[in-house]
């Protein structure tokens, strides 16, 4: 069973977290700051991180950067508050997996957990068939079903993997990437569900609007179309749905600090920090995403 490290110096805080930990059948264990995380470590690894950033001893932030020196394959989620918008930034960029706004844990947090624990699991079950690869193109058409897209996306990681593009702690971000632009094609592509609707208390009206799109034309009869294709000097996907579009300059700004906190957004400022080079078809149904090898192809 996976198992999460939550390291937060508020009990109510990690009490809570652990509730939501369990609820989605993984189980918790706890540190009290960065040091105490280190040191349970030491002892034994978990399969997830999840951590607060404002903490004593030994901040969120600092804490990223040294599990990316100790243990750089370690999935990191991070708990993002007001005021924390900055360090959530610069945790991102250090190598965090991805981050859930405190505000919207209850809601955002389980699918956080299911796009990285997907992510980390695929990278164990390697195929030995991939290591006499040099390029490899592939096409794939999906419905509107988000529970598609754990598979897929484990089957791009392995292909970026032997490839030796990019190192294993990198590979997860790229998967929290492809995870992201997937479910934006069925929800705010597809479905034209409206991003700022998860901004309500607690979102439900997101997620039952969705589900009755599924079930109505024009929505359910839309598919994605996904392309990849994977080298050793880079990989590059195609995300493309058959909803009407929009008008990619309007997209909020993913450098901005302020967006972290935004329940709509999110992806996308998570696609941009992870991925090389990201550009939208003029319609704004197509997204293409690079990453470029960062580490030299072993023969």
């Amino acid at each position: 069973m996976t198992n999460v490290l939550i390291v937060d110096d508020n009990p109510m805080d990690r009490r809570f977290a652990g509730a939501c930990v369990e609820d989605s059948g993984m189980t918790a264990s706890y540190a009290t700051h960065g040091l105490d995380a280190l040191k349970m470590l030491d002892e034994e690894t978990p399969d997830i991180v999840l951590t607060d950033l404002d903490m004593p001893e030994m901040d969120g932030l600092t804490l990223v950067r040294e599990l990316q020196r100790r243990a750089p394959t370690l999935p990191v989620i991070l708990m993002t508050a007001k005021g924390s918008e900055d360090i959530a930034t610069e945790a991102l960029k250090a190598g965090a997996s991805s981050y859930v706004p405190k505000r919207k844990f209850q809601q955002e947090l389980i699918a956080a957990l299911n796009i990285v624990n997907n992510a980390s699991q695929s990278r164990k079950n390697r195929q030995q068939v991939y290591q006499y690869m040099t390029e490899t193109e592939s096409k794939f058409v999906l419905g509107n079903d988000h529970r598609a897209a754990p598979a897929l996306v484990g089957y791009f990681l392995e292909a970026i993997r032997m490839m030796n593009l990019c190192p294993e702690g990198e590979l997860l971000r790229v998967g929290t990437a492809l995870s992201e632009s997937i479910i934006n094609a069925i929800d705010h592509g597809n479905l034209e569900l409206n991003s700022q609707m998860r901004e309500d208390e607690d979102g439900s009206q997101y997620h039952i609007l969705g589900d009755k799109r599924k079930l109505q034309e024009p929505y359910c009869n839309r598919r994605v179309f996904i392309t990849s294709r994977v080298s050793e000097a880079e990989a590059v996907f195609t995300v493309r749905d058959e909803g009407p579009g929009f008008d990619p300059s309007t997209l909020p700004d993913p450098h901005d600090p302020e967006n972290v906190m935004r329940p709509h957004g999110r992806g996308l400022m998570l696609i941009r920090t992870f991925m090389d080079e990201v550009s939208f078809s003029k319609s704004g149904n197509e997204i293409r995403m690079h990453k470029f090898a960062s580490a030299p192809p072993t023969n």
